[in-house]
């Protein structure tokens, strides 16, 4: 095998596990360092995982030994330290959102560019085999041309069981900016680029009480809105619902995704996981589930960061690339944006939709 990428992860905390567990494992990267802005804290990481060094940030971003930054860092901080990555010559591959502010999203793309280095963004579980599956069956006609599609991600919030969950409820925040990325990255996968889009958003309780630990009882001001339903239209004709609460207390039982085209209809899995189960149904018949066609099915947080290691070596595009999460930014913007405004927001245009991912798995 070629030169593996040689990955260094800013960001210890607790997502960093499943990363670290799945690269560490992986034959196409090797996973040379961790840094966090607490250094204890990226010491253990690298202990528990086999890691051979572990510093703070600045020492991580001048190591010549690191090709590409796995930047999991809070999403205030997304923009500032793929900046930083740039501009020290290195890759990044970075969690959802890309970005915070559409502005800080632009530059970290045009910085890219000038440099002649790549951006990848989570979320990555359209890479896995439910969502993949349901890729195909679309682009064979199972269900005809798609005309339709609607995505539900309701709950009653995070302060029931985060731990520090204020920062939920701040501008960033809110259901869209912590789950709209899967919603909207599958919709995009699966139909296309999104022209324009609309909605209604709301605060409903502009006052949030935490009832976990270790700040049971504490006060949170609810800064951006918590119940969005959206409307996206779609370049090829299609047209989807998308709503997003974290203001549902008794639960719904409403699909997460489901794609109606002229012959039939398809329910995607959740797009928060990689696997099934994937479901089609013809006019006048019942649900049936359909088989996964594709790897990848477990939890492979990582498999984005594999898939551009793979790409920078054979010479192609990576899948889940920045140019796609800021079309995602983008519609989360405009989706809050119509709704202050009263009207449409029109997106920048978006290609085309990221390749499928071989059939089997890369080792297929």
């Amino acid at each position: 095998m070629a030169h593996k990428s040689r990955i260094g992860l800013i960001g210890c905390g607790n997502i960093s596990a499943i990363y670290l567990k799945n690269l560490t494992a992986s034959e196409d990267v090797e996973v040379v360092a961790c840094a966090d802005i607490d250094v204890e804290r990226a010491r253990a990481r690298a202990q528990e995982f086999g890691v051979p060094k572990a510093y703070g940030v600045d020492e991580l971003l001048a190591d010549p030994d690191v090709d590409i930054v796995v930047n999991l860092t809070i999403p205030a901080s997304h923009a500032s330290v793929c900046r930083q990555a740039l501009e020290a010559g290195k890759h990044v591959y970075v969690e959802k959102p890309l970005a915070v502010h559409l502005e800080d999203g632009r530059s970290v793309l045009a910085l890219a560019e000038s440099k002649g280095l790549r951006v990848a963004c989570a979320p990555e579980t359209f890479l896995g085999g439910g969502i993949q599956t349901c890729r195909k069956l679309i682009d064979e006609g199972a269900i005809g041309r798609p005309i339709a599609a609607n995505g539900f991600m309701l709950g009653s919030g995070p302060e029931s069981w985060h731990p520090d969950p204020a920062f939920f409820y701040q501008v960033g925040g809110g259901p869209l900016f912590d789950m709209g990325p899967y919603y909207l990255t599958a919709f995009i996968f699966l139909l296309g680029g999104i022209r324009r889009v609309t909605s209604s958003a709301a605060i409903p309780t502009p006052e949030r009480t935490i009832t976990s630990q270790p700040k049971y009882g504490t006060k949170v001001t609810v800064e951006t809105p918590t119940h969005i339903a959206g409307v996206l239209d779609f370049k090829s004709g299609a047209v989807a619902t998308l709503v997003t609460s974290f203001d549902i207390a008794a639960g719904s039982a409403l699909p997460n995704i489901e794609i109606y085209g002229t012959e039939g209809s398809l329910r995607v899995p959740d797009p928060n996981t990689f696997g099934g189960p994937v479901l089609l149904r013809k006019p006048g018949g019942d649900w049936e589930e359909v088989p996964l066609a594709f790897g990848y099915d477990d939890n492979m947080r990582g498999i984005g960061v594999i898939d551009m290691a793979r790409a920078i070596r054979e010479n192609r595009p990576h899948r889940a690339s920045g140019q796609l999460a800021f079309h995602v930014l983008e519609a989360m913007h405009g989706l809050l944006e119509a709704s202050a405004g009263d009207k449409h927001v029109f997106l920048s245009d978006f290609p085309e939709r990221p390749a499928m991912m071989p059939e089997g798995g890369f080792g297929a």
